[in-house]
């Protein structure tokens, strides 16, 4: 769990046991349904599906899944019918939080979300109230060890100078992982830039990176971890972003 920007739901599951991998997979098929939604079925001319796509399949997601998520949007089969929501809500400590979802239900996840939050010393705030703390920012996330270990090697250092090359904003070093931001519209061409010249790439996606972060005594940030992961077993989340400070 990163804690400096977010928290990690879907991206944290190399090691999950097969309930959560069942949870990803449904989650991974409600963004691919978003996606498909908003820009097509066809990945080549969707950079949304195409990115959800290669986040689905980094986690090892069937691709017969992958297909019947994409045919479910698009109306080939029938299924449930989703949308977007975003919440905003402040945590322990005061750490301000963006909890995106995707739901078949909006009033359910609102009142699991709320019931949540109370548990674990947060509460729902008024939209707008916490995301201008926030701006929407590219994330590429780099695995440094999988880079250190391919046929060339690239080490912390290679890696950061390439990011600075192709037009990083911004680069978070935490446990063994880089988080690469761009502008929103440098997204996909940092990432072909990486991608070019051997990087490999664990995610890259729109992440809302938090312009000042909170640091918390052990016993808060405790309760802001323990916060994180009960949000992640809600089905309807896909995103926890918070200020944070690891």
């Amino acid at each position: 769990m990163s804690g400096h920007s977010h928290a990690r739901t879907v991206k944290r599951v190399k090691d999950a046991n097969a309930k959560k991998r069942g949870q990803i997979f449904s989650k991974m098929s409600r963004a691919i349904w978003v996606a498909v939604k908003q820009g097509g079925a066809n990945p080549e001319t969707n950079s949304k599906l195409k990115a959800v796509i290669e986040m689905a399949r980094s986690f090892k997601m069937p691709n017969d899944n992958i297909e019947r998520a994409i045919k479910h949007a698009s109306g080939e089969i029938k299924g449930e019918n989703l949308e977007e929501v975003t919440y905003e809500a402040y945590g322990p400590g005061g750490i301000a939080i963006i909890i995106e979802g995707i739901t078949d239900n909006k009033n359910r996840s609102l009142g699991e979300i709320k019931q949540t939050l109370n548990q674990y010393g947060g509460k729902l705030v008024q939209e707008g109230a916490i995301k201008w703390m926030f701006e929407r920012k590219g994330c590429i996330t780099i695995n440094i060890k999988d880079n250190e270990e391919q046929e060339e090697p690239k080490s912390r250092e290679d890696l950061e100078m390439m990011a600075i090359e192709a037009g990083a904003e911004d680069i978070y070093h935490y446990d063994n992982n880089l988080d690469i931001y761009t502008s929103v519209g440098d997204l996909e061409r940092v990432k072909k830039y990486l991608e070019e010249r051997g990087v490999k790439i664990e995610t890259a996606a729109l992440d809302w990176k938090p312009k000042e972060m909170i640091a918390l005594d052990e016993k808060e940030k405790t309760s802001s971890q323990k916060l994180f992961e009960a949000l992640d077993e809600l089905d309807s989340v896909q995103e926890v972003y918070s200020n944070l400070q690891e």
